[in-house]
Parts: C-alpha cells; structure tokens; sequence
C-alpha cells in the first residue's frame, strides 16, 4: 500500500515546500509499522521539525509456499544467494537445521526439506529473482513465495536473450544510420506505437508503486509483442527483395531493444547491462553503462492507430491459421492453399496489401478470393467477423477429426450467446446504452460464426 502522510493528519504540502527531509521514501513491511515507523517519524519530527519520509510504501511479508512466516529458527527459511546460485541437497539441509528455536524438530525440518527440494535449488540468477519478488509485489499482506515464480522469469529472462541475439544476428555489420530512419514498414509503425503505450502504463505504475503491474507490463510487451509477434512479422522484410524496408526493420529492431532494455533495466539489471553493451555501437551511442542513461518516455514515441489497426488484422488471421493447423495436426511447415470468402473491402484490401506476410509466415503456398456463386471445398474454417478463412482439407486432414472440432467450436460459441443473452435480460432501465450495444453486438456477431460453421460442418457431412 502507498500511504500519503495527508491522510494521517499532516499538513497537504509537497516535497518541494520542505515539509519533507532529502530521504523522502521508505519501503517497510506492515509488521513493524507501530514498532519502528512511527516512532521515527515522532523522533524526527521532535528534534527537527520535519517529516522523515514524503511516503512509505508498505509491503507484504514474504512466507514459505505453505503461508507460514521464514524464519530461521523454524527452518524454513530460503536464502536468496541459494536462489541466485542454487544449492546442493546436503548443504541446504545443513543450512536449514542449523540454529533451531527445537532442535527436536531437526528430523521432521530434513524430511520436508527433502520433500520439498529433492534435488537441492537450481540457481535462477539474480535478475530471475528481483523480476519475480517485483511481480509479488501486491498490495496484498502476505506473500507465499513459490519457486516455480522464479523459474517461469528465468525463462522470461532466456526469452529476451534469446531474441537479442536474433536481432544482433541481423544486424551485423550495421553502421549507425547519420539520422533518425522513419519506419518503412506498418509492422514497425505498429511495434512502436506498442512499445509506446506499454511505456505509458509502466509510467503509470511508478507513480502508484504498483511493481506488479509494472513487471506485468513489461513482461507481455516483451514476451508477446516483441519477442513473439514483432521478430516474427520482420523476417519478410528482412528476406524480402525490398532494400529500403529490410534497413529500417533492422534499425527499427535496434531501436525498440534498445528502449526496452532501459526499461527494463531497474527490474533486471544484469541482463539488461550485458546485451545493452552489444546493441548501442549499432546505433551510434557511446556511454559507459545503461545505469545512467534516461528512462525511456511513452511519449518520445510515435502513435499510429491506422497501423495498428491492420497489423491486428494480419496478427488475427495468422492466429486462426496457426490454431487450425495445431488442432488438426498439420505440421507448421507443410505449405497450404489458403482461401478467402465474405469479408469487406477492407478484408480484400489488408489481404491484398498482406499477401507476402501471410505466404511466408503462414505457409500459404496460394492466397485466392472466392468470388460470389463459387462453391467452397470441403475446408477447414475459421470466421473473422465478416471474413470466412479456409483450409482446403483434400490430402491435409482427418475429415472426422474437423467435424469433431467444428462441433465443439459451435457448442462453444452457443455457450457464449447463451451468457450474453442472458446479461440482456438482466439488464435494467438503468444500464448505459453503450454496455447494452456491445452485449447486442456479440450476441450478432458470434451467431454469424455458428451460421459460418454450421455451413462448413454441413459440408463435411456430405462428403
């Protein structure tokens, strides 16, 4: 919790009016708030005439994964170096029964130990461990920690290495461009305009101590926009003939890493520190260390809504072409014909102006518009709004297999209209509009997909 000292009575000034010392936040538990904050408070408030602290951010108390407080004369304690660098069985069992409130309880304290670690800790590494004491950090009152935690960030912080290396990998080589290159491509318009909102809500965080939402930010931009989707949608203009494009990407890569490590740096320093180094002589930066350069700002970046816009198109329909091929066991390297039915002019044009991205991140070895009265293959669908996607299944799949899938899909989504419709008959006079139009627009919206479906399943029977 972050606790202005206005609501505890003291007069509404700012830090600048000098009510406050130079030391103006203090980080504590809630256990010893009576024991020792507010007696510092009272002491330095006593002899100096001025309050210690402009804030105090209060914390959770970290137990074991059972919920029972660390302590060391319980035996439960985990020390964070061993967490760091990990620890063998033996000396962890040492470590644990050594100085014990009952030594009496030796014995049960080394079974629930080997119960518990049976192989000892691996070392997750000190970045794994701050991002995941900083996901913790709620606002709730106690903490059980929970080692998987620390290993799901360590393979967030292999995550980032990992897609370091791809960028460096590609720009090898590179000279630092003499000005600012504009992005050439609507996937660098649209990986900036991410980066810029998701620099917005960390900012945000900062300022209310929310460190959990903060790590939570960071962690799917960088995951899921980054990491997944940005270094995936630049390898067609990296491969592609186009010289122009295949430049900017290549700097656009540099640029977004290079912002994301300075915002990601207070979470996880080392990381950061190390690939920072490897990144800035490509962009012409020479500075000793990421530790003092200028926390990045949502709004030094450029927005672009359109962009993002028709690269959320381009993300939807790899997904539906992704999911088919996992459910139906297509492997994700076989080439498919790929067909479009319905849709609007702007589903023709994004197709159209998207070819390229979607034959090569998609496998598509044929994009083709079925035209009004052509008759549809036995196909596997998948419904964008308005926008039929087709998988012709000839030599590809189990035709039973699709008719089972088509089957749950259409349960699933009658589910949906199901719940929908019964939130707009629960509805009073007084709900606003606006929630009642976008309850009326799902319910339309998703019975257009059954009525998508039934029509494929419909073909499948006849087969």
């Amino acid at each position: 919790a972050l606790v202005p000292f206005s609501t505890l009575g003291w007069p509404a000034k700012t830090i600048e009016q000098d009510l406050f010392l130079p030391s103006t936040v203090l980080v504590t538990g809630y256990d010893i708030i009576f024991f020792w904050v507010a007696r510092m408070i009272m002491m330095t408030t006593h002899f100096t005439g001025k309050v210690p602290f402009g804030h105090v951010y209060i914390h959770g108390l970290v137990r074991d994964s059972h919920g029972h407080k660390m302590s060391k004369s319980e035996g439960n304690v985990l020390d964070p170096v061993d967490l760091i660098d990990g620890i063998a069985l033996q000396p962890l069992l040492d470590k644990r029964v050594t100085g014990l409130r009952k030594p009496e309880t030796a014995p049960a304290i080394r079974d629930a130990t080997k119960k518990e670690f049976p192989q000892g800790i691996p070392g997750y590494g000190a970045d794994a461990l701050r991002f995941t004491f900083a996901a913790l950090a709620t606002y709730g009152r106690t903490i059980n920690f929970d080692l998987k935690r620390a290993d799901g960030y360590k393979n967030f912080c292999n995550k980032l290495w990992n897609a370091a290396r791809f960028v460096l990998m590609n720009t090898e080589g590179m000279a630092a461009p003499a000005g600012q290159l504009a992005p050439a491509t609507e996937a660098e318009r649209w990986i900036l305009t991410r980066l810029g909102r998701a620099l917005a809500d960390v900012e945000a965080h900062f300022a209310t101590y929310r460190f959990d939402l903060l790590a939570q930010a960071l962690y799917e931009f960088t995951w899921n926009e980054f990491c997944d989707w940005f270094v995936e949608l630049s390898k067609p203009a990296l491969n592609g003939g186009d010289a122009a494009a295949a430049a900017s990407t290549r700097h656009t890569l540099l640029v977004v890493l290079e912002t994301l490590l300075r915002a990601l740096h207070p979470v996880i320093p080392f990381i950061t520190e190390e690939i920072w180094h490897e990144v800035t002589p490509r962009l012409g930066i020479e500075r000793d260390t990421i530790s003092v350069e200028r926390y990045p700002r949502a709004q030094e970046l450029p927005a672009d809504a359109a962009a993002e816009g028709e690269i959320e198109w381009l993300k939807s329909v790899l997904t539906q072409i992704r999911r088919i091929r996992s459910e139906m066991n297509i492997a994700p390297t076989k080439p498919i014909p790929l067909l479009f039915t319905g849709g609007n002019a702007a589903d023709r044009a994004r197709a159209t102006k998207f070819a390229s991205p979607i034959e090569f991140l998609a496998r598509a070895e044929s994009q083709h518009w079925l035209e009004s009265g052509e008759t549809e293959p036995a196909a596997a669908a998948a419904i964008l709004g308005e926008l039929k996607l087709l998988i012709p299944l000839a030599g590809l799949i189990d035709i039973e297999a699709e008719k089972a899938r088509l089957a749950r899909e259409i349960t699933r989504i009658e589910g949906e209209i199901e719940k929908s419709t019964a939130k707009l008959e629960r509805f009073g006079p007084n709900t606003p509009a606006a929630v009642v139009d976008q309850e009326k627009q799902r319910v339309t919206e998703r019975a257009s997909q059954v009525t998508g479906l039934r029509d494929q399943l419909a073909k499948l029977a006849s087969l």
